[in-house]
Protein backbone atom coordinates (compact mmCIF):
# COMPACT_ATOMS: atom_id res chain seq x y z
CA UNK A 1 0.00 0.00 0.00
CA UNK A 2 1.28 3.70 -0.91
CA UNK A 3 -0.36 7.04 -0.72
CA UNK A 4 0.80 10.15 -3.26
CA UNK A 5 -0.20 13.90 -2.61
CA UNK A 6 -0.17 16.21 -5.40
CA UNK A 7 -1.45 19.40 -5.39
CA UNK A 8 -2.06 21.20 -9.03
CA UNK A 9 -4.25 23.49 -10.32
CA UNK A 10 -7.70 22.21 -11.11
CA UNK A 11 -6.68 22.50 -14.85
CA UNK A 12 -3.81 19.84 -14.70
CA UNK A 13 -5.91 17.33 -12.90
CA UNK A 14 -6.72 15.00 -15.56
CA UNK A 15 -3.53 14.87 -17.15
CA UNK A 16 -1.85 14.79 -14.02
CA UNK A 17 -4.02 11.55 -12.93
CA UNK A 18 -3.39 10.32 -16.47
CA UNK A 19 0.27 10.41 -15.65
CA UNK A 20 -0.23 8.75 -12.18
CA UNK A 21 -2.30 6.17 -13.89
CA UNK A 22 0.29 5.36 -16.87
CA UNK A 23 3.16 5.24 -14.05
CA UNK A 24 1.40 3.08 -11.48
CA UNK A 25 -0.55 -0.16 -10.73
CA UNK A 26 -2.35 1.80 -9.02
CA UNK A 27 -6.52 1.69 -7.87
CA UNK A 28 -8.41 3.81 -7.40
CA UNK A 29 -7.73 7.67 -7.34
CA UNK A 30 -9.37 10.38 -5.56
CA UNK A 31 -9.83 13.82 -6.54
CA UNK A 32 -10.49 16.27 -3.69
CA UNK A 33 -10.64 20.24 -3.39
CA UNK A 34 -7.94 21.58 -1.49
CA UNK A 35 -8.63 23.74 1.17
CA UNK A 36 -7.98 27.05 -0.82
CA UNK A 37 -10.27 26.20 -3.76
CA UNK A 38 -7.34 26.30 -6.58
CA UNK A 39 -5.63 23.61 -5.87
CA UNK A 40 -6.77 19.68 -6.59
CA UNK A 41 -5.37 16.77 -3.94
CA UNK A 42 -5.03 13.45 -5.57
CA UNK A 43 -4.48 10.62 -3.79
CA UNK A 44 -3.49 6.78 -5.11
CA UNK A 45 -4.67 3.16 -3.06
CA UNK A 46 -2.65 0.78 -4.66
CA UNK A 47 -5.30 -1.83 -5.04
CA UNK A 48 -4.88 -3.73 -8.46
CA UNK A 49 -8.19 -5.98 -7.71
CA UNK A 50 -9.90 -2.76 -7.91
CA UNK A 51 -8.35 -1.61 -11.49
CA UNK A 52 -10.59 -2.49 -14.73
CA UNK A 53 -9.13 -5.59 -16.28
CA UNK A 54 -6.78 -4.72 -18.73
CA UNK A 55 -9.06 -6.31 -21.85
CA UNK A 56 -11.52 -3.16 -21.22
CA UNK A 57 -8.90 -0.84 -21.85
CA UNK A 58 -8.54 -1.48 -25.74
CA UNK A 59 -6.32 -0.14 -28.18
CA UNK A 60 -7.49 2.60 -29.95
CA UNK A 61 -6.93 -0.02 -33.11
CA UNK A 62 -9.16 -2.45 -31.24
CA UNK A 63 -11.89 0.47 -30.25
CA UNK A 64 -11.93 1.40 -33.79
CA UNK A 65 -11.97 -2.12 -35.66
CA UNK A 66 -15.78 -2.01 -36.15
CA UNK A 67 -16.09 1.71 -36.54
CA UNK A 68 -17.56 3.52 -39.18
CA UNK A 69 -14.46 5.44 -41.42
CA UNK A 70 -13.37 8.49 -40.22
CA UNK A 71 -15.00 10.50 -43.30
CA UNK A 72 -18.63 9.01 -42.12
CA UNK A 73 -18.40 10.06 -38.62
CA UNK A 74 -17.61 13.94 -40.24
CA UNK A 75 -20.50 13.41 -41.98
CA UNK A 76 -22.40 11.77 -39.15
CA UNK A 77 -21.73 15.08 -37.16
CA UNK A 78 -22.07 17.77 -39.53
CA UNK A 79 -25.23 16.12 -40.31
CA UNK A 80 -26.38 15.86 -36.81
CA UNK A 81 -25.59 19.49 -35.72
CA UNK A 82 -27.24 20.76 -39.27
CA UNK A 83 -30.55 18.84 -38.24
CA UNK A 84 -30.58 20.58 -34.77
CA UNK A 85 -32.33 24.03 -34.20
CA UNK A 86 -30.49 26.45 -31.86
CA UNK A 87 -29.29 25.47 -28.28
CA UNK A 88 -30.73 22.05 -28.62
CA UNK A 89 -29.27 19.44 -25.92
CA UNK A 90 -27.18 16.72 -27.72
CA UNK A 91 -27.08 13.28 -25.73
CA UNK A 92 -23.93 11.70 -24.85
CA UNK A 93 -24.04 9.31 -28.35
CA UNK A 94 -23.25 12.56 -30.10
CA UNK A 95 -19.93 13.50 -27.32
CA UNK A 96 -19.20 10.36 -27.28
CA UNK A 97 -18.80 9.83 -30.91
CA UNK A 98 -17.78 13.11 -31.54
CA UNK A 99 -14.78 12.29 -29.03
CA UNK A 100 -13.93 9.29 -30.53
CA UNK A 101 -13.65 10.82 -33.87
CA UNK A 102 -11.26 13.55 -32.53
CA UNK A 103 -9.16 10.93 -30.89
CA UNK A 104 -9.03 9.22 -34.26
CA UNK A 105 -8.16 12.50 -36.17
CA UNK A 106 -5.37 13.18 -33.51
CA UNK A 107 -3.82 9.56 -33.98
CA UNK A 108 -3.83 9.95 -37.61
CA UNK A 109 -1.06 13.10 -37.17
CA UNK A 110 0.23 12.86 -34.21
CA UNK A 111 2.67 15.83 -34.71
CA UNK A 112 -0.65 17.94 -34.79
CA UNK A 113 -0.62 19.59 -31.52
CA UNK A 114 -3.95 21.32 -32.12
CA UNK A 115 -5.89 18.39 -32.77
CA UNK A 116 -4.02 16.47 -29.61
CA UNK A 117 -5.75 19.47 -27.70
CA UNK A 118 -9.14 19.05 -29.25
CA UNK A 119 -9.05 15.39 -28.71
CA UNK A 120 -8.06 16.24 -24.81
CA UNK A 121 -10.75 18.25 -24.62
CA UNK A 122 -13.22 15.93 -26.26
CA UNK A 123 -12.33 13.26 -24.03
CA UNK A 124 -12.24 15.38 -20.59
CA UNK A 125 -15.74 16.84 -21.37
CA UNK A 126 -16.88 13.23 -22.02
CA UNK A 127 -15.35 11.55 -18.80
CA UNK A 128 -16.43 14.96 -16.82
CA UNK A 129 -19.92 14.35 -18.10
CA UNK A 130 -19.98 10.42 -17.62
CA UNK A 131 -18.43 10.90 -14.30
CA UNK A 132 -17.02 7.32 -13.68
CA UNK A 133 -16.01 5.69 -11.04
CA UNK A 134 -12.44 5.46 -12.19
CA UNK A 135 -10.31 8.60 -12.65
CA UNK A 136 -8.25 7.43 -15.76
CA UNK A 137 -7.09 8.73 -19.19
CA UNK A 138 -9.58 10.33 -20.80
CA UNK A 139 -8.54 9.37 -24.16
CA UNK A 140 -8.26 5.77 -23.13
CA UNK A 141 -11.73 6.26 -21.58
CA UNK A 142 -13.35 7.33 -24.91
CA UNK A 143 -11.61 4.25 -26.37
CA UNK A 144 -13.56 2.01 -24.28
CA UNK A 145 -16.74 3.51 -24.38
CA UNK A 146 -16.81 3.80 -28.15
CA UNK A 147 -15.88 0.38 -28.21
CA UNK A 148 -18.80 -1.02 -26.30
CA UNK A 149 -21.02 1.21 -28.07
CA UNK A 150 -19.88 -0.49 -31.21
CA UNK A 151 -20.54 -3.77 -29.48
CA UNK A 152 -23.94 -2.93 -28.09
CA UNK A 153 -24.93 -1.68 -31.80
CA UNK A 154 -24.12 -4.66 -33.66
Amino acid sequence: MFEIRIICAPTDTYPVVAALDRAFDAGTITVDPGRDGNHISLRADHRPENRPAPESWPTAEEACANAPSILDEIGWTARTLAALECFTALDRDFYLRKAALLDRMALADPADTDATETAEAAALYLLETDGPAVICDPRAYVRQQYARTLIDHQ
